[in-house]
């Protein structure tokens, strides 16, 4: 059973930083994109950023670009969200989710069949 657990959510003040983890199992990272996901209240959930296990490729969302970075341990089976100078407009819930097929990018949530719970992210102004 695949199953998808995000760790690393909290209360931080604008400028800080968090790492969000997204600890993985029933499967191996060695044929699948994992996606890291957001919603705000009262908002769509959109892609933040995503990452490619066949070549390590990665995309950034132009919100996030240049502040977060995403990667992967692949023998902790492990996908890790490093979030600096975090500004209010990232509050949301995240989440992780796996693809065994190909995707668009920006990342399409029909693409994800696997859903972690998500962790909450709230940034103070």
């Amino acid at each position: 059973e695949v199953q998808l657990v995000e760790s690393g959510g909290g209360l931080v003040q604008a400028g800080g930083s968090l790492r969000l983890s997204c600890a993985a199992s029933g499967f191996t990272f060695d044929e699948n994109f994992i996606g890291w996901f957001r919603q705000a209240p009262g908002k769509e959930r959109e892609g933040v950023s995503c990452i490619s296990s066949f070549d390590g490729s990665t995309y950034y969302a132009d919100s996030v670009k240049g502040r977060f970075t995403i990667s992967s341990d692949n023998a902790k089976n492990t996908v890790y969200l490093q979030m600096n100078s975090l500004k209010p407009e990232d509050t949301a819930v995240y989440y992780c989710a796996a693809s065994f097929r190909p995707i668009v990018t920006p990342p399409d949530l029909v693409d994800f069949g696997s859903w972690g719970q998500g962790t909450q992210v709230t940034v103070s102004s």
